[in-house]
């Protein structure tokens, strides 16, 4: 069995895949994965034994300023991540059985999977990517968000936007390709049964008419490295720190050194982590520290609590580590859906990061550190599954034969 893996976007898109294309290789299937061309991208695959077709421009250069591109530069980067996929998929499907596409920019992916005869399928990281009108659409970025509060409505207009996006491009190639028209993108992309690699209690599922949804749990693997000695010494020598990292987002100007002065004023020591902002929040004092990459996982039970952007990746790894957070989402994708679910089940704060100050900071960080907030995220973290990537693996292999 052959399979592809296709997505497009920072480190918590991509890892997901990895797992899974971990546990489909231990299951005797041959993988090769569609990512971003990003060295650490290419790294990561090579060291698990699977190949990289390289597709689109490096996403961390997209990700580098303060702020997004504008709304054109981000159209004109979607437009031609679209011609980039119709011109290298093809080589990329050919010999195999599956293709499985994350994301709502894998346009090309089911069109070319239909030219080759090969299985589509779609898979999403948090349901609030998929239509409901249990939740509004995320937020995307480049385009207008209406203010209006049916959900429903609001997913129609999502769909138009996809639309008035890729709509022209995606049916000119299905049109030479001798593929019937689409009249919505998205729902084409995401199909009537898209799978969920959410964890079932941290973000479950809930009954959508029309959407045949598989919630497998979120595909992760276990990281065994041991932490950088310097950073062990660090925590060694003092109180469990409060952990502040954005990971591949830059946070709103100044958040970064409000969470320092907040976690200092309530007498916390504090550990930065760089990210792909190389956030520069350390001085003098011996009660903050920087880290550059490291294993969250060994990491995320000795710290206090976890002060992030809202990822799923990072949100779920404090979760499972039954670490209190604080949130400070970026209006972007899954980030502010994955902040309310932190807040829903009380696992610590969600902050708005336009209106973030020292004061709401010391706020949140006091709910989240409390005995109360400590004990639920404890409870809860025992119940998080962990096999999500090896139950999604032994279903693609069995529906495939």
């Amino acid at each position: 069995m052959r399979v592809l893996l296709s997505t497009y976007g920072t480190r918590g898109d991509v890892e997901p895949l990895v797992a899974l294309a971990v546990r489909l290789r231990a299951l005797g299937a041959e993988v090769r994965m569609c990512a971003p061309p990003d060295e650490e991208f290419s790294e990561r695959l090579a060291g698990i034994g699977v190949g990289l077709v390289p597709v689109g421009p490096p996403v961390r250069e997209l990700m580098r300023g303060k702020t997004l591109p504008s709304a054109k530069d981000l159209a004109r980067y979607r437009n031609e991540l679209v011609e980039t996929q119709f011109d290298t998929f093809p080589a990329a499907f050919d010999g195999c059985d599956v293709v499985v596409a994350a994301g709502l920019g894998q346009v090309a992916a089911r069109s070319v999977a239909e030219v080759a005869g090969i299985s589509y399928l779609y898979v999403s990281y948090a349901a609030v990517h998929l239509p409901s009108p249990h939740h509004a659409p995320p937020p995307r970025p480049g385009w207008p968000e209406p203010e209006v509060a049916d959900n429903r409505t609001l997913w129609e207009l999502d769909a138009q936007n996809v639309n008035a996006q890729f709509g022209e491009a995606l049916n000119s190639h299905r049109g030479a390709l001798g593929l019937p028209l689409v009249d919505n993108v998205r729902d084409h992309i995401l199909t009537d049964r898209p799978w969920l690699a959410a964890d079932p209690v941290l973000g479950p599922w809930r009954e959508t008419p029309g959407l045949d949804v598989a919630q497998t749990g979120a595909w992760t693997l276990a990281d065994e490295r041991p932490l950088p000695a310097d950073l062990a010494r660090f925590l060694g020598a003092g109180t469990p720190p409060v952990y502040v990292g954005f990971g591949s987002m830059s946070p709103a100007e100044g958040v970064g050194g409000m969470a320092v002065e907040a976690i200092r004023a309530q007498g916390h020591r504090v550990l930065v982590s760089r990210g792909w902002a190389d956030l520069d929040l350390v001085d003098d004092g011996d009660d903050c520290f920087a880290i550059g990459e490291a294993n969250h996982q060994n990491l995320f039970g000795k710290v206090a609590a976890v002060v992030h952007h809202g990822g799923a990746g990072t949100t779920l790894t404090a979760a499972r580590a039954g670490t209190p957070q604080v949130v400070i989402p970026l209006q972007l994708s899954d980030n502010p859906y994955w902040a309310g679910q932190v807040a829903a089940l009380d696992l610590g704060a969600a902050l708005d990061a336009p209106t973030t100050s020292v004061e709401s900071l010391g706020i949140a960080l006091k709910t989240a550190l409390s005995p109360e907030t400590r004990a639920r995220a404890k409870s809860l973290g025992s119940r998080l599954r962990t096999d999500g990537a090896e139950v999604a693996a032994r279903r693609l292999v069995h529906e495939s034969r």
